[in-house]
């Protein structure tokens, strides 16, 4: 089975965790005009076959219907194809249909996270995250987003594993003096099949203890 484009972003061990969208209201509001659009010239075209007019004006009217159509199908793409993705390393923003804008954070360097919501949208589960990060964009904010409570927890809490993780792998290193060399690295080894430590980061503890040898 052929990997879909988010699939092919992941690095080793790492998995998706969660994926949301902007809140279907978005959708509605920018497909909203182009229904009403579509089904105003549909009921002319109606009313024109009624009155016997030519066929050739029938035809003109079903081209300019494939206007609205046009743009209602891609509004849906844009819509479906901006994502918010929580994985076990990172959270990600991926928009574009065919050219492709991704943004990812790494969940070490997530500093705060600040989640807003205005009555309507504890009502109807849409809202807006700030994601305050060490890295060179500083803040993400991603707005009107949908299950961003869920959204929140997910992050924070595949956070919280990383860090739990990334403690378990110093501490082991740190034992060096304590426990063998070989059962370090065997250790290592379990970190890595679990998808703890991805191959650069097995490969670069596992050199640090065998120069300790």
């Amino acid at each position: 089975m052929a990997k879909t484009y988010l699939q092919s972003l992941m690095g080793e061990n790492e998995e998706i965790l969660f994926v949301t969208r902007r809140h279907w209201f978005i959708l509605t509001q920018q497909i909203l005009p182009e229904i009403l659009i579509a089904i105003s010239i549909l009921v002319l075209i109606i009313i024109v076959r009624v009155n016997w007019v030519s066929d050739e004006r029938i035809l003109f009217a079903l081209l300019i219907l494939l206007l609205p159509l046009i743009s209602l199908v891609r509004d849906v793409l844009i819509w479906n194809n901006h994502q918010y993705i929580v994985t076990t390393r990172r959270v990600i923003q991926m928009m574009g249909t065919f050219d492709k804008n991704v943004t990812d954070s790494s969940l070490e360097k997530v500093n705060d996270v600040k989640l807003t919501q205005s009555f309507l949208g504890r009502l109807f589960g849409f809202g807006n995250i700030d994601i305050l990060t060490a890295s060179e964009l500083g803040v993400n904010r991603f707005t009107m987003i949908g299950n961003p409570i869920l959204f929140k927890t997910m992050m924070l809490n595949a956070k919280e594993k990383a860090e739990q993780h990334s403690v378990v792998v110093k501490n082991e290193v740190a034992k060096g003096s304590e426990s063998s060399i070989p059962q370090l690295i065997a250790q290592l080894g379990e970190l890595y099949k679990n998808g703890v430590l991805s191959s650069e980061e097995f490969e670069q503890k596992k050199a640090e203890l065998l120069t300790k040898m």
